[in-house]
């Protein structure tokens, strides 16, 4: 190994390989506790308007001629999706009905998603491409990783790490796919003025916490990745 490879190991795999992961975790734990304040904050904000999260969702898919996606609810708290398959925007409990600043933004968010798809947002795209590849290597990529290290094959833990790091660029693909998706839901809120003012700050600062997350997962699992690289070259 070079001196940057060197270093690489030290950071991923070595002496402060410790001190990375407790690092990643922290960040990770304050996202995901960022996120579920934030939107516990802003969804007792009631907008100016008094629509429903659910109303204004199907107002911006209207606006955008997407008069054959349904607003659905579904159970849960956060579990809002868009669903290509079905031409759904699923909105949780905590959601659905509520005229909050959180639940409008989280609606617009997924709107605009559903806007992605019928615009052909290129990124979006890619996603859907490699999902079917993703899902195979998700389920794969722990298992054949564990077969090389049992039977000291290298060729089948590179395989393994291979697998993983299709996994790691989906999650890479992700993020512009959110953060685009976030951006249309602002200016589709502050364009028409569904939100204005200190309601669209509180919109902008509950889809940001919520990114945020996205961000930590993806380093976190690009950090095992280098982890599984580093210790492989080593052992090469």
């Amino acid at each position: 190994m070079n001196a940057s490879e060197d270093l690489l190991y030290e950071l991923f795999a070595g002496r402060y390989e410790f001190l990375v992961l407790i690092g990643v975790v922290v960040f990770s734990l304050l996202c995901s506790l960022g996120v579920k304040t934030t939107f516990a904050k802003y969804n007792r904000v009631r907008t100016q308007g008094g629509e429903t999260a659910a109303e204004i969702a199907r107002k911006i898919l209207d606006m955008n001629g997407l008069y054959n996606v349904q607003v659905v609810h579904v159970a849960g708290n956060l579990t809002d999706h868009y669903d290509p398959r079905t031409n759904t925007v699923a909105l949780s409990d905590t959601v659905f009905s509520s005229p909050t600043v959180g639940a409008v933004g989280v609606a617009a968010h997924e709107c605009g998603h559903a806007v992605q798809h019928a615009v052909g947002y290129v990124p979006i795209k890619i996603r859907q491409a490699v999902f079917p590849v993703v899902n195979i290597c998700s389920m794969l990529w722990v298992y054949v990783l564990l077969a090389g290290f049992l039977f000291q094959w290298l060729g089948l833990i590179q395989l393994g790490i291979l697998f993983y790091a299709v996994v790691v660029f989906f999650q890479l693909v992700t993020l512009p796919v959110e953060f685009n998706a976030s951006g249309r839901a602002l200016r589709t809120l502050r364009d028409n003025a569904i939100l204005t003012g200190g309601e669209l700050d509180g919109a902008r600062k509950t889809l940001t916490a919520a990114a945020m997350t996205y961000i930590a997962s993806f380093l976190s699992s690009l950090v095992q990745l280098l982890r599984l690289v580093m210790s492989s070259r080593r052992r090469s």
